[in-house]
């Protein structure tokens, strides 16, 4: 299979590269810094200024929703800013999603992150026009956030047949009762709407007893925010919560579309969410070793650059060497875990 990557795929990687070196990168540590005072001080869960500027100048430059699907985004990528007008395979948009992943604020300040390119991947596949319009189109101008409830406590929740909390029709209604766990995103205050994975046909083949449920986040029942404060500690690079989900009698009145579509809509939105997410993912291994070649190269000490004092250059060259194992070269061999002579 050719894992080249179109001309249109090159130049966004391009413009992704560039963007994150001369806007992304600079601002980094001011907003890392800004977010631990806030975390110390303050409220942890509100947006910082930096990041509204950083998305503006990226959706001025079409860098905006790259996550959106070549087959499903429709007219959402040219109304929503996506450069081109139309989405990206997942052989193309995979090394943007890599580039992304080598920062921790980048894929909020290109409106790629999750939970939310998940959520409004099923929304757009499987979503009724009435749920589109509520809540896929806010998600993808940035005006809302979103949050997944998947994870659950006492049961192996990586595999997502296991899930026990419920989901009952009940008329035009669904009543949902049990408990979350790590729900990214649902103590951000800009989180308006949840994707609830319950069980919902205990008597079904296990590929098939599980539906998402669309849960606006102040339903009464659903989860607190005073429940994420407590668990502020538990956050992510890039501030972005993980917490409890304590949910009983909550009732919603939007529900995903269809049974036969339960098991698809989580393999079909979210199998391809995750799958970039790991792109992203892949990128920060690389950071150990990376970081210091680029140090070794530029930094001066004795009249020269430290690559050419000792062995240095040596290490560096090997550490370059596709077959090496990211890690820091000052202190481990590459490839090897045991320390460098």
């Amino acid at each position: 299979m050719d894992f080249s990557p179109s001309p249109r795929a090159a130049d966004l990687a391009g413009r992704v590269g560039r963007f994150l070196a001369e806007e992304i990168d600079p601002a980094e540590a001011g907003y890392r810094a800004q977010l631990a005072e806030a975390r110390r001080t303050g409220d942890p869960w509100q947006p910082l200024p930096v990041l509204a500027e950083l998305q503006g100048k990226a959706r001025g430059e079409g860098l905006w929703n790259l996550f959106l699907p070549r087959d499903h985004a429709g007219e959402y990528a040219a109304k929503y800013g996506t450069l081109g007008g139309e989405g990206l395979s997942n052989v193309d948009y995979a090394p943007l999603a890599e580039l992304m992943g080598r920062s921790s604020i980048a894929p909020l300040v290109f409106n790629c992150n999750a939970p939310d390119t998940g959520n409004m991947e099923v929304l757009l596949r499987y979503g009724t026009q009435e749920q589109r319009e509520a809540w896929l189109d806010p998600l993808l101008d940035g005006r809302i956030r979103s949050a997944f409830t998947m994870t659950e406590p006492g049961v192996a929740s990586s595999d997502a047949t296991n899930m026990a909390a419920t989901a009952v029709l009940d008329g035009d209604q669904v009543v949902i009762n049990g408990r979350k766990w790590w729900s990214t995103g649902v103590g951000h205050p800009d989180c308006r709407i949840l994707v609830f994975m319950g069980l919902t046909d205990p008597d079904a083949d296990r590929h098939h007893r599980h539906s998402m449920v669309l849960v606006p986040r102040d339903t009464p029942g659903c989860a607190s925010s005073g429940w994420c404060r407590r668990w502020a500690t538990t956050t992510s690079r890039s501030g972005t919560a993980r917490c409890p989900s304590p949910t009983s009698g909550c009732r919603s009145g939007t529900s995903s579309p269809g049974r036969a579509r339960r098991s698809r809509s989580r393999r079909g939105g979210w199998g391809r969410a995750g799958c970039t997410t790991a792109c992203g993912s892949s990128a920060w291994p690389r950071w150990p070793s990376s970081t210091p070649r680029r140090r070794g190269l530029e930094r001066t000490a004795f009249g020269k650059p430290l690559v050419n004092l000792g062995g240095n250059r040596e290490r560096i060259a090997e550490a370059r060497s596709p077959s090496s194992r990211p890690g820091c070269w000052c202190c481990t061999r590459p490839g090897s875990s045991t320390p460098a002579a």
